[in-house]
C-alpha cells in the first residue's frame, strides 16, 4: 500500500502468518499497530486491518522490509533484511514519502546496516525522505506499552505535518 508523495510510509518488519493468510497488514489480534495508530492521532477512530486501504486518504501506507511471510520476525536471516533494505530504499526513493516510519529498531539495525540506531529520528535519508524508527507493536515487544508507543507514533505526526 504505496502511493507516491504520502506523508508517512510505514513499514513492518515482514508479515506474520495472519497478515499473509488475511493480506492485511498488523492483522493478527494482538498486535497494536491499529489501536496505537489511532491513540497517537494519526487516525481519526480505531481502524481494522481489514480497512487499511482508508490510510491513503490520511496520506499514509504501509509495507514490509522483507516480503516472506515468518511465525516469527527471529525466522529471517541477515540477508533477507538487507536485500529487504535494498528494495526497500528503492520503493522510498521512487514513491519519494515525507517519511519513513520502521517499526522495529531490531529490523532497520538489520536491513540498514546500523548497529547503534535507536527509536527516533535517524540522520539517514533517502533521496529528500527522512527516516524514523518506531517501536514493533507486536504483542512479543512487552518493552512498549500502547500508551508509551502511542507518544512516540505521536512525535513522528508532529514532525510529519511540520
Amino acid at each position: 500500500m504505496i502511493a507516491d508523495g504520502l506523508r508517512v510510509l510505514f513499514c513492518g518488519i515482514n508479515p506474520g502468518l495472519m497478515t499473509a493468510a488475511t493480506g492485511h497488514h498488523f492483522a493478527r489480534p494482538g498486535n497494536r499497530f491499529w489501536p496505537v495508530l489511532q491513540l497517537s492521532g494519526f487516525t481519526p477512530r480505531l481502524m481494522k486491518p481489514s480497512e487499511q486501504g482508508e490510510l491513503l486518504s490520511y496520506g499514509l501506507g504501509i509495507t514490509n522490509v522483507v516480503a516472506r511471510a515468518t511465525a516469527r520476525a527471529d525466522e529471517l536471516s541477515a540477508e533477507e533484511y538487507r536485500e529487504g533494505g535494498r528494495l526497500l530504499a528503492s520503493k522510498v526513493a521512487r514513491s519519494r514519502p515525507g517519511w519513513l516510519a520502521v517499526v522495529g529498531v531490531t529490523a532497520y539495525r538489520a536491513a540498514f546496516d546500523d548497529r547503534k540506531a535507536q527509536v527516533g529520528p535517524q540522520e539517514r535519508m533517502i533521496g529528500d525522505t527522512r527516516v524514523w524508527v518506531l517501536p514493533n507493536p507486536s504483542g512479543l515487544n512487552a518493552h512498549w506499552t500502547a500508551a508509551t508507543m502511542a507518544e512516540e507514533f505521536a512525535r513522528l505526526r508532529v514532525a510529519a505535518e511540520g
